[in-house]
């Protein structure tokens, strides 16, 4: 069993890798540097849809949309079904860079509605928007996350980038006990790319400029009444940060958080190595790996259990060779004919699955 930073409760969870289901078409040029870090969602068909990042030539991003094929209850391939979502307004597009990447999906039942976060990399480098959609086909534009002022930071989130923003997928206790929906986040601190006289100030309590694992919230009556509440979040709560050595250079979370008897378990990646030429050039010297947090169901922005070691390392060769080398990044969980599976990106070139089981002594 994982050990973890407290023994009740554990995280009795266990990864196992089943293999690569999806791989770059050679002959789609949407997919020339890689396909990755996808969400997924299930179509009211019944079927199960992958949301890929696919990448053009000069990293340009799209989020596809592919057919999970299920074998035995496992899946063990895609069949492509086009795009959902194209860079295709201004502020998703930077000079050189841009797209819209690294796609989250939660279905929010309350909402009957499917919430994309993904991350638009446009000429403020990256910003987390929001996409709905009802069916999982057709997707409408939020826009931007605007994190709302609060004086207690003693600064403006939105001056900061940040990325790995996914929702819970239930109305969780808020600020106060308000009803709230909830989102975590990761603001990066990291302006070691911007002259130091031109740096903003670290948040007001912050002394650790590591990227590290927060929590916003937006009241529940507010998102009913109407749902662009959604871009509005607040209440904001540092949840984790980086505590053990395969987590030292920044952690970010994953998956939607699944509801377990414990709490809220997220799976979140950490990695290690070191940044060279800017926060945002991807790296070849940094390792990404896949651990786990279990959070308070009452109060989530609390940390009631974590994995000292993590639950699945970069080992085969589409995992430790790639765009980015040595890289696994869990996005997606979806329970198949009663198991649970997790689809991660690999080296940012491929797409994997891996088995999340139940380990109970």
């Amino acid at each position: 069993m994982t050990d973890t930073i407290s023994q009740t409760p554990t995280i009795p969870y266990t990864l196992e890798r089943l293999g690569v289901i999806m791989r770059p078409d050679p002959s789609d040029p949407r997919e020339a540097e890689g396909v990755l870090n996808p969400a997924t969602a299930w179509g009211p068909d019944g079927r199960l849809h992958l949301y890929p990042r696919l990448v053009a030539e000069g990293n340009i991003s799209r989020v596809g949309i592919a057919e999970v094929e299920v074998t035995g209850g496992v899946p063990t391939g895609v069949t492509r079904r086009g795009v959902v979502l194209e860079a295709d307004r201004a502020w998703e597009r930077g000079t050189g860079h841009g797209g819209v990447e690294d796609p989250r999906i939660t279905w929010i039942p309350s909402l009957d509605t499917h919430v994309m976060t993904y991350v638009a990399f446009g000429p403020l480098g990256p910003k987390p928007a929001l996409a709905i959609s009802k069916d999982g086909q057709d997707w409408t534009r939020l826009g931007p996350l605007q994190f709302a002022y609060e004086d207690a930071l003693d600064t403006d989130l939105n001056l900061f980038p940040n990325k790995d923003v996914v929702f819970f997928p239930e109305v969780v206790p808020g600020p106060d006990g308000v009803p709230s929906y909830a989102l975590l986040h990761r603001p990066m601190w990291d302006f070691s790319f911007v002259r130091p006289e031109e740096q903003p100030p670290l948040p007001a309590g912050v002394t650790d400029d590591r990227a590290s694992v927060w929590i916003s919230y937006i009241p529940a009556e507010d998102v009913v009444e109407d749902i662009r509440a959604l871009v509005r979040p607040g209440g904001h709560r540092f949840v984790a940060g980086p505590e053990f050595e395969w987590e030292a250079l920044k952690i970010g979370a994953g998956p939607a958080p699944l509801r377990i008897d414990e709490g809220w378990l997220v799976l979140h990646h950490g990695v290690t190595g070191t940044v060279v030429g800017g926060a945002f050039v991807p790296q070849n010297n940094v390792e990404y790996v896949a651990g786990a947090l279990l959070l308070d169901a009452e109060d989530p922005s609390k940390v009631i259990a974590r994995s000292s070691q993590p639950m699945l390392v970069p080992e085969t060769e589409e995992e430790t060779e790639g765009t980015v080398a040595n890289v696994v990044f869990p996005t997606a969980i979806e329970k198949i004919e009663g198991a649970h599976y997790v689809f991660y990106g690999m080296a940012d070139s491929a797409i994997g699955v891996a088995r999340l089981s139940r380990v109970d002594a």
